[in-house]
């Protein structure tokens, strides 16, 4: 089959950070579904051990590994283990992301730095952790969660777009270095995603109106509705898989038409 048309990922093994739950599980769900063996971590056991039910319920395998992707140590300690385990990593999706919706103003200086360092130190960590190998290998691939607010800002989420800006400039700078050594690193950068996280801000109110902020994203997206988690997936396999081997420091959006829309004109 051609490169330009194979997106198997049979034989391929796949570390997702932050996998147990929503956009992170979708993604290494379909990834498996591919053909390739998941790994993922989480912070908890418990939480950990919640993700390994949940794939063993779809007849998925996955290998979990408790681990803090803004510890440098414990990521090249999980990173080791999963080559010795599993194999080397030829996927890597960087998942895992805080955000805290302070105004800036109300914000320390502690929180801004948090959700930087797992939204833009974390994934420089991991990838970092991985490309040796993957150089070794002769490959890989290197897919970074970014954002709507990689190119947007918003009230309250000051850290969470500077983070996620910073990680679309990361993208492109992996590409930069390590594309001589047949690695791609590419961005997908998602819209608004109906998952439980979300689901306080699409229930009725108490008068069975909808709530503020479920009106004002329907009315944002030319879609005119919320993502799933599954809609993520067909990019997320194609970035992973030979069929993009040319496609190299590119965000790729799937926001149901948000950043080419100006809004409703107000009637």
């Amino acid at each position: 089959m051609s490169n330009f048309t194979n997106f198997s990922l049979e034989g391929k093994v796949a570390l997702v950070t932050g996998a147990s739950y929503g956009i992170g599980f979708a993604i290494a769900s379909a990834y498996a579904e591919a053909g390739a063996t998941i790994c993922f971590n989480d912070l908890a056991q418990d939480k950990l051990e919640k993700g390994l039910a949940a794939y063993a319920e779809k007849g998925i395998k996955a290998h979990g590994y408790v681990c803090d992707v803004t510890d440098e140590d414990a990521v090249n300690a999980m990173v080791a283990q999963i080559e010795k385990e599993v194999g080397v990593i030829d996927i890597l999706v960087n998942n895992a992301g805080i955000i805290k919706r302070i105004p800036m103003t109300e914000m320390s200086a502690a929180e801004f730095r948090q959700v930087v360092d797992v939204d833009l130190n974390a994934p420089f960590i991991v990838s970092k952790a991985v490309i040796p190998s993957m150089i070794k290998k002769g490959g890989g691939k290197i897919i970074n969660i970014c954002s709507m607010m990689s190119e947007l800002g918003r009230e309250t989420v000051s850290a969470y777009a500077a983070g996620k800006g910073g990680l679309k400039m990361l993208t492109k700078n992996i590409c930069a270095e390590y594309a001589q050594y047949n690695i791609q690193c590419n961005g997908i950068g998602p819209g608004y995603i109906a998952t439980p996280q979300t689901a306080p801000l699409r229930e009725k109110q108490a008068d069975g109106s909808r709530h503020p902020f479920d009106e004002f994203i329907c009315a944002r997206t030319p879609a005119g509705r919320w993502l799933d988690p599954e809609e993520l997936t067909g990019p997320a396999v194609f970035l992973a898989s030979s069929a993009s081997d040319a496609v190299n420091g590119h965000i790729l959006y799937v926001d149901g038409g948000i950043l080419a829309y100006i809004g409703k004109q107000p009637s």
